[in-house]
């Protein structure tokens, strides 16, 4: 059975166990097996640069503590800063999928102008560099925060309250035509926002798993 590593590099286990619930669908019989695991050693949430900048190291010492994982057929960094993508993909021999670049490109290839919601202002100028590293400026709408943080994300009243205000924005003042959710931890409104906005909302890791599962079950076709 082929074998996605879906990552959480922050510590806070709440979001991992967000994260796996929001891939159930994913799961079936003969299908890849989803594993979701926490970077123990990370901050309780990706909230800064600074954040960002320490993960490679803690994700690398922890696949030196867990060899086994080199050994999978892909791994999905669920976390919308993308942190350690290029270091983990220097030593891996498997595809490394940042659950950022992944929603952007499919964002850009379901609308003209794509939105995001961040959970706070701060992560927005982060944003904008992957965007134009990505050479896909000229399809962002806006870029919104909710201000809300990665620990308190499970406040669902406070936290869909901002989503749906800071996506009607995005979709009516801006013209967004999908909305990313900018966080690995805000599954479980992906539906419901989506309900109000009318427009398609982007889930990050569910969208960096269906590329690695994309990539696992070609290849079992072609084998």
């Amino acid at each position: 059975m082929a074998h996605i590593l879906v990552i959480n590099p922050n510590s806070t286990q709440a979001v991992t166990d967000h994260i796996s619930l929001a891939l159930q669908s994913f799961r079936f019989a003969g299908g890849p097996e989803l594993d979701c695991q926490t970077l123990r050693s990370g901050p309780p949430g990706i909230e800064s640069q600074a954040h960002v900048d320490s993960i490679s190291d803690k994700m690398l010492r922890w696949l030196e503590e867990n060899p086994r994982y080199r050994e999978v057929d892909a791994w999905v960094l669920a976390c919308f800063s993308d942190p350690g993508l290029f270091a983990m993909r220097e030593v891996l021999p498997c595809p490394v999928i940042g659950c950022a670049e992944a929603s952007y490109h499919a964002a850009s290839a379901m609308a003209d102008k794509f939105g995001v919601i961040s959970i706070l202002a701060r992560a927005v100028p982060r944003h904008l560099r992957q965007i134009r590293h990505l050479g896909l400026d000229h399809k962002l709408a806006r870029d919104l925060p909710i201000e809300v943080n990665v620990v308190n994300l499970g406040d669902e009243s406070l936290t869909f309250t901002r989503m749906r205000d800071v996506g009607q924005r995005l979709v009516h003042d801006h013209g967004a035509g999908v909305v990313i959710m900018g966080c690995a931890g805000m599954a479980r409104y992906r539906q419901r926002l989506e309900d109000v906005l009318k427009v398609p909302v982007i889930d990050p890791t569910q969208t960096g798993v269906a590329l690695a599962m994309a990539r696992v079950l070609a290849k079992q076709v072609a084998g």
